[in-house]
């Protein structure tokens, strides 16, 4: 094992030993195959279990007044399905259990749960052998997609592809289980050109899949949770995955307890480089951003122009002053800093071009690099080879395109994301929904909090000035990542839950980074 890889699988165990993993459709298969000898417990047993867990969410979530279509494919997801449906009838929902007839071959378990299905009067049972045996669906009733599970084989066509596009078109509320039916779930479903459902709900089985994490597919998975059904939780802790999902519960022990007797040069000295003439307030929102981070002293270098904004807007942040008044074209001395941040509002001038070289050939302190000094090293994409240690990019996908030029799907996109990481041994964070951040080593993680409200002016300068201060402050790179980024969507889903996605700006985001470190301590 080398240095990165010892390092990062002990940063795991020691730092984020519970966190969830998403495990592709193999490593799953080898969990459900794990338990079943282990526990030890039936296959019959395991679904009737993972059934049971369905059941329970839509109790919580479906009055008895709205009907529910279940429509079952004859493998060990409609096998699921129809298991649910016997719960719900016996427990006095309407349900009509609709066998899609696609195949002679029928799974084991499937047909021991339709055995026991017919013994239930309460519920209607409609074979499906053709898309107009689909009786009619309300658009006030649900609909369970039971059709296909997560280890789809090919694209989904012909008369089955009809069946899902009526299901489409009904405008009933579809929950799908485990994966909507015809999307891949660990790679891209573009090219295959297969009919999926379009789900509002999907119920996902023990782990979440790659898939759901990806913008492409957000329109088939809708609003996915994770059910426990309680497979063995050694296979899970002692098989290893390079991809996990950050909650809440992996965040708390990141955090550093303050000493009683630190001072302000105990939480380290942070610069950042930000600014040009008509974007100051770019630097505003980084140095009170950085400053809500924890840091203990924070310098932000400026051209002349901005000197009277800044000191204004933000009082405790202290001044490094550009000779040129509208844009940045020198290196300050670089020596009292702990971490380096560029790029807010810095503008592309040749001179600020230069300017940013000078800081990569002259200092050893990790950057944290967004924005313009994105869009530079983009135009100079040699200089990557020369990134401190331990640095860190921040684009949005627009910055991300013009570093690695475009991608044919989000899988391509996380691939390119992965392969820049490992290549630059630095630290990639790709904003957006479930924001992705990659370490040197292959791994990566999502992130779990964010709101389309930060999809505002600012949002990134703000995250660019948390992850700064927390670097300067002691926390290493990928702490600084994984905290930086999960700190900003939750100051974002604070600030969404006062006033609303609409009127959440960037200011708003840095004045609820204190709310977001109490809620986790």
């Amino acid at each position: 094992m080398n240095n990165l890889s010892f390092f990062h699988s002990t940063f795991i165990s020691n730092y984020l030993p519970g966190i969830m993993k998403i495990f592709n459709v193999d490593e799953i298969r080898k969990a459900d195959a794990y338990t079943i000898v282990h526990e030890p417990i039936a296959s019959i047993d395991l679904m009737e279990r993972a059934s049971t867990q369905i059941f329970i969410w839509i109790k919580e979530h479906v009055n008895k007044t709205n009907k529910i279509h279940i429509f079952a494919g004859l493998g060990n997801n409609g096998g699921d399905g129809i298991a649910l449906g016997r719960m719900l009838a016996i427990e006095g929902y309407t349900v009509i259990a609709n066998i899609i007839r696609y195949s002679a071959n029928i799974s084991e378990d499937f047909q021991i749960n339709y055995n026991r299905l017919l013994e239930i009067s309460e519920i209607t049972i409609t074979d499906i052998n053709k898309v107009d045996d689909i009786g009619d669906i309300s658009s006030d009733d649900f609909i369970v997609d039971a059709v296909f599970g997560s280890g789809l084989a090919r694209p989904i066509m012909g008369f089955i592809a009809e069946v899902i596009s009526k299901i489409n078109d009904s405008q009933a509320i579809i929950i799908s289980i485990d994966v909507p039916s015809g999307l891949y779930a660990d790679e891209s479903s573009f090219s295959k050109k297969g009919e999926i459902i379009k789900a509002d709900y999907t119920l996902s089985f023990q782990f979440p899949k790659l898939a759901f994490l990806l913008p492409e597919n957000d329109v088939y998975v809708g609003k996915w949770e994770v059910l426990d059904i309680g497979l063995n939780q050694n296979f899970i802790n002692s098989t290893n995955t390079k991809t996990h999902f950050v909650v809440e519960e992996d965040i708390r022990p990141l955090l550093k307890v303050r000493p009683k007797f630190s001072h302000k040069g105990t939480f380290g000295h942070a610069l950042l480089v930000a600014g040009s003439y008509g974007k100051m307030g770019a630097a505003v929102l980084a140095s009170k951003a950085c400053l809500r981070s924890g840091v203990g002293l924070l310098h932000t270098h400026i051209p002349k122009s901005g000197i009277q904004i800044l000191q204004t807007a933000s009082p405790e942040t202290m001044l490094s002053i550009d000779r040129y008044d509208n844009y940045f074209s020198e290196v300050p001395e670089l020596e009292m800093y702990n971490a380096i941040g560029i790029g807010p509002g810095l503008g592309m001038e040749h001179q600020s071009q230069m300017a940013m070289k000078l800081l990569i050939q002259n200092t050893t302190c990790p950057l944290v690099i967004d924005a313009d000094a994105l869009n530079i090293l983009a135009e100079n994409p040699t200089w990557l080879a020369f990134l401190p240690k331990g640095s860190i990019l921040t684009p949005h996908p627009k910055e991300f395109q013009r570093l690695v030029g475009g991608w044919s799907d989000d899988f391509e996109r996380l691939d390119k994301q992965k392969k820049l990481a490992q290549k630059h041994n630095i630290y990639v964070i790709l904003k957006g929904a479930n924001t992705s951040i990659c370490f040197p080593d292959g791994q990566c993680f999502f992130n779990s909090t964010g709101n389309p409200g930060m999809a505002t002016a600012g949002s990134g300068d703000v995250l660019t000035g948390i992850i700064t201060g927390l670097l300067a402050s002691g926390y290493s790179s990928g702490i600084s990542c994984i905290l930086g980024v999960y700190l900003h969507g939750l100051s974002g889903d604070i600030s969404a839950d006062e006033i609303g996605y609409e009127a959440t700006t960037a200011m708003d985001i840095i004045d609820n980074i204190g709310l977001a470190f109490k809620r986790l301590y």
